[in-house]
């Protein structure tokens, strides 16, 4: 390409856009393997609330990062970037180009830009003892978790949301671990391309993206998620970092006889809904995304306008 960077492609965009049916079409297209950039299609026994794609799916096309993890360890935009950046020199060693294809935002971001992550490594007694810490927290209400958060880093909790309990247990685990600020680190953060990369983004209008993803739920529903689910929590599971994801986190109270499925499943689709129209904002904030319109545009068409980027770029 341009320069002396490894190229890479990478695939962004919001839940059941159909980045998974576009990837493939990508991978077979410019020679490519696709290296998931899906914060919960690493974990094995997760396949139907992850919309994980199937071997028929594949249509052959060599996948990474799917099912390396048990559903009780831990992962992180820190592994994420270790383990893609080995793959990344594997695939291209190979001749061919890899192909990042996901919609966890700060998992890309990690990965495309010099983002410095800190040692959080600690020991198994500290490790055990914020452990402990972080479920105490967890019983508190958003606005009380919030609270907490303020006491010590004021600087994120006023640029998080109360509701996004994510990132305010997150900055708390932060603060718990390394006794440092994650306010503070963001501020020196240096975003340098690390690749060649030509980021592309799949988009359409909120009302159809809203249908697919209702369709979708209902769709995994028909597939067995509640016995997924219930598979899960079976083998003691669910108390685990990887249950508090969407898709499982509103079924654990249906298998445990706390919930009835119908008012699960709205919650279910709302809050799918609600991480669409996040990871949108997140892209178009923090990216600079070339956006196709799958409403608009048919595959072939999309395929033609990565050519067409592509060839602008070796020129």
């Amino acid at each position: 390409m341009h320069n002396d960077k490894q190229f890479l492609i990478v695939l962004v965009g919001p839940t059941a856009v159909g980045k998974t049916e576009f990837s493939i079409e990508l991978a077979k297209k410019f020679n490519g393997e696709i290296i998931s950039g899906d914060s919960m299609q690493v974990y094995k026994k997760m396949d139907i609330g992850t919309a994980k794609i199937t071997q028929e799916e594949m249509s052959g096309v060599p996948h990474h990062m799917i099912d390396i993890l048990e559903p009780d360890d831990t992962f992180s935009a820190y592994d994420f970037k270790n383990r893609a950046q080995r793959l990344i020199n594997e695939i291209t060693e190979r001749g061919n180009v890899p192909i990042i294809a996901g919609g966890t935002g700060l998992y890309i971001q990690s990965l495309i830009y010099d983002y410095a992550f800190e040692d959080e490594v600690v020991s198994t007694e500290q490790a055990v003892e914020v452990a402990a810490q972080l479920q105490e927290l967890d019983q508190l209400t958003n606005e009380d978790l919030h609270q907490y958060l303020a006491r010590f880093d004021d600087a994120s909790a006023q640029a998080i949301h109360p509701n996004n309990r994510k990132r305010v247990r997150r900055a708390i685990e932060y603060y718990l671990k390394t006794k440092k600020l994650l306010s503070s680190r963001k501020k020196v953060q240096q975003f340098t391309e690390n690749y060649d990369t030509l980021l592309i983004g799949i988009e359409m209008s909120r009302e159809t993206l809203y249908q697919r993803i209702n369709k979708r739920v209902d769709i995994m529903l028909q597939r067995g998620l509640l016995n997924e689910v219930s598979q899960l929590v079976e083998h003691g599971y669910e108390s685990c970092q990887s249950m508090q994801a969407i898709g499982y986190k509103e079924m654990i109270p249906v298998v445990k006889y706390d919930a009835d499925l119908d008012e699960a499943t709205d919650k279910l689709k709302q809050h799918s809904r609600n991480y669409a129209k996040r990871q949108m904002t997140w892209f178009k904030n923090k990216l600079d995304v070339a956006w196709l319109d799958r409403e608009n545009m048919s595959l072939s068409l999309m395929l033609d306008e990565v050519s067409a980027q592509i060839k602008k770029r070796s020129t």
